[in-house]
C-alpha cells in the first residue's frame, strides 16, 4: 500500500475537525500525528518529521501562515493549508509560503484524502537535467547542488521556485503552458487551483529579477504561460 508508513500531521484547534480527519487518514493506512495549535505543530514537526501536514489557517498561538513560512526555512515537506477564511488573497498568500495545495471550510474529508494521496503520489518532480548545469543567458542552474544563479548571484529558492527555473531554462524561449508546468513541477495528480503557478512565479521573478514589474528574464505570455529570455539581444 502506497500509504504503509507515510506520517501525516494534522493541525487544527478544533478538536472534532482533528479526529475526523485523523479517522479518515487512518483508514487509508497513514500513521497520524495531531496538534492543536502552532508552537506544537513546530516541536511535532521538528521531532517527528511528517511527510505532509494538514494545516489550519487559524490556529493558536502561532497562525496557520507563520508555521508554514518557518517549516518552509527549515525543512521540504508537503503542506495542505485548511482555511475558514473565502478571500482569495488569503488561498495565495499561504500557496505563495510555499502550500503545496489548500482547501477551504467546510470540506469533505473523502476529499482532503484525496488531495493527500495525490501530493505524496506526485512527489517533488524531477529537474530538467541532472547532471549538466543549465546554462541560459546570464542564469546557470546546478541540478546537483541545487543551486541557481542569476548574473553570478546566488538565488534563494524554494524548493517549487528552483523547479520552475530548472524547466524554464531547459528550453530557454520556449513557452510553457501553466498546464505544462502543473504536470512538470506538481506532478500530473494536482487537483488544485492552476494560479498556484502564477503565486510562485511572482515570488520567483520577486528574487530573480531587478525590477520584477518589468521582467528581463521570466516573460509572461498572455492567456498562455511563461517562457524564459536570456536577457541578451
Amino acid at each position: 500500500m502506497m500509504s504503509k508508513g507515510r506520517k501525516i500531521l494534522v493541525v487544527d484547534d478544533e478538536a472534532s475537525v482533528r479526529k475526523l480527519v485523523s479517522s479518515y487518514l487512518s483508514r487509508e493506512g497513514y500513521q497520524v500525528l495531531e496538534s492543536a495549535d502552532g508552537e506544537d505543530a513546530l516541536k511535532i514537526a521538528r521531532t517527528q518529521h511528517p511527510d505532509l501536514i494538514v494545516l489550519d489557517l487559524m490556529i493558536p498561538s502561532m497562525d496557520g501562515l507563520e508555521v508554514c513560512r518557518i517549516l518552509r526555512s527549515e525543512m521540504d515537506i508537503f503542506i495542505i493549508m485548511l482555511t475558514a477564511r473565502i478571500e482569495e488573497t488569503d488561498k495565495l498568500l499561504g500557496l505563495g509560503l510555499g502550500a503545496d495545495d489548500y482547501l477551504t471550510k467546510p470540506f469533505s474529508p473523502r476529499e482532503l484524502v484525496a488531495r493527500v494521496k495525490a501530493v505524496l503520489r506526485r512527489g517533488r518532480a524531477p529537474l530538467a537535467s541532472t547532471q549538466t548545469i543549465l546554462r541560459a543567458g546570464a542564469i546557470e542552474i546546478d541540478p546537483e547542488r541545487h543551486l541557481a544563479t542569476a548574473e553570478g548571484r546566488v538565488l534563494d529558492l524554494t524548493a517549487r521556485e528552483f523547479d520552475i527555473i530548472s524547466q524554464l531554462a531547459s528550453r530557454p524561449g520556449m513557452v510553457f503552458t501553466r498546464e505544462k508546468l502543473l504536470e512538470l513541477v506538481w506532478g500530473y495528480d494536482f487537483y488544485g487551483d492552476p494560479r498556484v503557478v502564477d503565486v510562485h512565479v511572482a515570488k520567483l521573478r520577486k528574487k530573480l529579477e531587478a525590477d520584477s514589474s518589468r521582467p528581463k528574464y521570466i516573460q509572461t505570455v498572455r492567456g498562455v504561460g511563461y517562457k524564459l529570455e536570456t536577457g541578451e539581444e
